[in-house]
């Protein structure tokens, strides 16, 4: 055992000390939060100092990328599944956006390259998103690949179904990407486009391998 001297009356912080100490703390915390928790986290800089450091921007990119996957979200939860028509004619359907002009999409169609299954081209205006699912079961694959003409688009892959959904990726400015896709659970798995510059973007999908359906909600 070791005997440790206790410390007398004398040698303890007075309660003026302990007060003093209390407020610097609170003083210091409120200044680094002005200074730099509000700047890099929020893009909100009162003191001028958080552009000095670059941390203004780290904040106004967080906030963006915030703003951008909240309105993504909120415009897939909003689509109800329905069936894209089998037959291979064109056919075109409202998509998106309340004030924007209506997406037009080709029904899918045997693709014209060799070595995919199906193809669909649509047009988004800016502002303007859709959303293409493909049922799958469990574990099964398929693979993608998609371009988009005139611009480029944030995506977000992912899936849903029997109560349950997914993210797999989620992308910002992308001209194109193609991979395969494994269904995680059985139900709907597909990609969610949106258009976020100035000129409209013309976007190509071809799909082939193991689903049942090509759907594109409303």
């Amino acid at each position: 055992m070791y005997n440790s001297k206790t410390p007398s009356l004398a040698d303890l912080p007075s309660s003026r000390q302990l007060l003093r100490s209390t407020v610097i703390a609170a003083i210091v915390a409120a200044a680094l939060l002005v200074a730099v928790v509000l700047p890099a986290e929020y893009g909100k800089d009162l003191t001028g100092m958080g552009r000095v450091l670059g941390l203004t921007e780290m904040g106004e990119i967080k906030t963006a990328l915030a703003r951008e996957a909240a309105a993504d979200a909120a415009a897939s939860a909003r689509q109800r599944e329905q069936p894209v028509a089998s037959a291979p004619v064109a056919s075109s359907q409202p998509v998106t956006a309340s004030a924007a002009p209506p997406v037009v999409a080709q029904a899918p169609v045997p693709a014209s390259v060799p070595g995919w299954r199906d193809e669909l081209g649509f047009t988004l205006a800016p502002g303007q998103g859709i959303e293409i699912k493909l049922v799958m079961k469990e574990g099964e694959k398929a693979r993608y690949a998609w371009k988009v003409e005139g611009g480029v688009v944030n995506y977000d892959t992912h899936g849903d179904g029997s109560g349950r959904s997914i993210s797999y990726v989620k992308g910002r400015g992308l001209a194109a990407d193609e991979g395969e896709l494994v269904a995680a659970f059985t139900g709907n798995h597909g990609w969610f486009w949106r258009n976020r510059g100035k000129e409209d973007v013309r976007l190509v999908l071809r799909t082939a391998g193991q689903y049942s359906e090509l759907k594109r909600p409303m």
